[in-house]
């Protein structure tokens, strides 16, 4: 991309090291591109391509002397910023360039309420009074359209929602009208309909501001939605530029068409003999909220209400919903792993009443796997040992030459190298964790998979190998999956139900087919509406 020495930011030929214990990684090489007043423009491409370090860069927020820029310039309203002294860095960090990161329980203070937090940049850099501060936190609880917490202002970050604390964020950021906003990933972790909110607020402070905008993210459906202007980057070098348009229209490097043409499709595979294998009938799920002073419960959180379905052998229930809807509660049920009233029928089996003791030789039966592989494999054990687990509990009888054989197998199944069971979860990618994951649910042989989430932290393209994978082994095994998620793209290519939950009860369910074709309900229109921005406008 052409760069111009009258933009507001004008990255030039940037190169960025990191010095570690094998040697010099070059992190981005030759990185050029400028943003004007008012003018957003994305950074996209896979996990690992450079795009956060470089929006890091342009604050110096890099772990130097570790990071080293060999080569290139950071011009910002024609300073360099690579070379000014740290004072004047840190005057245009507080006041010129706000930053918005991905998850915002990590850059909130858990211990500071979110009048402090939004309040201290002006008192800090600007010399505002406690007063003024006050006057002008309201004004930007506005600006957010978060009016509403004019009432919380000493609530903390974990006493509000994901897309509450997003808010809050943006608000922080926007504490001295900055002329530039870096939003990295500022929409990954929350639901679809807060995503679209989310979006839709950006753009409007952009306008309203005047503000430039760089915005990083793998969802390309948002940046097709807000981007004036698109750097797509692979291995921190930029393949292709150009405006939002002529990149998404008429891509011409061939790793652009790959990762344009990587997006969840398809349908769910055709199921030939269908029999009941999960049959659940109105499932509660109550949270004690608020105790009297002798220990008896006042009031209840109704997190899963009168819940029914059944689901088939061989098919996936999809169950959707926005955060707090209850969906996990509900799956976590199904595992007895959460306390619930209601009958749940399971290969022909009652399995509420169990105790844990009787329950456990169907646990073998039933597998989970999580939204996070990194946070649920154990960092101190090998891959091997990880997949082996739940053979040592349910497969007494197996050798520990058997069991490898198992472990060999099952990673093959999930298309990575036998050879990676001598490995520890660090030394994989997020989606080889994922197959991980997967493997360790795969070698009990069970007969019904939980899934929470298992791809909403995955580049896109490893979406759709993941979902691949899922399908096949679907296909081969005849495996049953309740699949949760908010992302409806997801859920559409891999389901054959769709189950609908708005806080705690289902107000939608029927075929896939059905569901996402002729949704009844106004929640399910919005919802579809959030997910399928540009499917709809077209």
């Amino acid at each position: 991309m052409n760069t111009n020495s009258s933009s507001l930011l004008d990255v030039q030929n940037l190169s960025i090291d990191f010095q570690t214990k094998d040697g010099v990684f070059h992190a981005a090489k030759d990185v050029s591109f400028s943003i004007n007043k008012g003018e957003t423009l994305s950074l996209i491409g896979e996990s690992g391509s450079g795009k956060s370090i470089t929006a890091l860069s342009i604050l110096k927020l890099l772990p130097y002397p570790m990071a080293s820029h060999p080569s290139g310039k950071i011009l910002y309203k024609g300073d360099d910023l690579l070379k000014i002294d740290d004072k004047r860095l840190r005057r245009i960090r507080g006041e010129e360039i706000g930053m918005i990161f991905q998850e915002p329980m990590t850059s909130l203070n858990p211990l500071h309420t979110i009048e402090k937090q939004i309040a201290e940049p002006m008192i800090v850099h600007e010399g505002m009074s406690q007063k003024d501060a006050r006057k002008r936190v309201m004004e930007l609880l506005d600006l957010v359209q978060m009016s509403r917490l004019k009432s919380r202002l000493n609530a903390y970050p974990h006493e509000l929602s994901g897309g509450q604390r997003q808010r809050v964020m943006i608000a922080m950021t926007l504490t001295n009208d900055p002329s530039l906003l870096i939003a990295d990933e500022p929409t990954t972790a929350l639901d679809v309909t807060v995503q679209a909110e989310i979006l839709k607020l950006l753009d409007e402070l952009k306008k309203e501001l005047d503000m430039a905008m760089l915005f990083i993210s793998h969802d390309l459906n948002l940046v097709k939605t807000i981007s004036d202007k698109v750097c797509v980057m692979k291995d921190g070098i930029i393949r292709e530029s150009g405006t939002a348009n002529t990149v998404f229209s008429k891509p011409k490097d061939d790793y652009t068409k790959k990762l344009l043409a990587a997006e969840p499709s398809g349908t769910a595979i055709e199921i030939k003999n269908k029999q009941t294998l999960v049959k659940a009938d109105h499932i509660d799920v109550k949270f004690a909220m608020d105790k009297s002073f002798f220990g008896k419960t006042k009031n209840y959180l109704h997190a899963v209400n009168d819940v029914s379905f059944d689901l088939n052998t061989g098919e996936t229930l999809g169950i959707v919903g926005e955060s707090g809807s209850g969906k996990t509660t509900l799956g976590m049920s199904l595992l007895k792993l959460q306390n619930y009233t209601g009958k749940v029928t399971f290969d022909g089996k009652p399995i509420s009443e169990l105790s844990k003791k009787k329950f456990l030789p169907i646990r073998k039966d039933i597998q989970v796997v999580f939204q996070d592989p990194f946070g649920s494999l154990s960092p101190r054990m090998s891959v091997g040992q990880i997949i082996a687990e739940g053979l040592t509990v349910h497969r007494k009888d197996l050798s520990k030459e058997q069991r490898d054989d198992m472990v060999i197998k099952v990673l093959k199944e999930v298309e990575l190298d036998p050879a990676a069971r001598h490995r520890y979860p660090h030394e994989f990618s997020g989606g080889q964790r994922q197959r991980i994951s997967i493997a360790r649910a795969l070698v009990m042989e069970p007969k019904l998979i939980i899934l929470d989430e298992p791809t909403s932290a995955l580049d896109m393209s490893v979406q759709v190998s993941i979902l691949d994978l899922l399908k096949k082994l679907q296909q081969e095994k005849g495996l049953t999956y309740i699949f949760i998620s908010h992302d409806l793209r997801v859920v559409r290519a891999i389901s054959h139900k769709i189950l609908v939950m708005k806080d705690g009860k289902i107000v939608e369910q029927g075929s896939a087919k059905d569901v996402f074709e002729s949704p009844k309900q106004e929640y399910t229109q919005k919802l579809f509406k959030a997910a399928f921005l540009e499917e709809l406008s077209a």
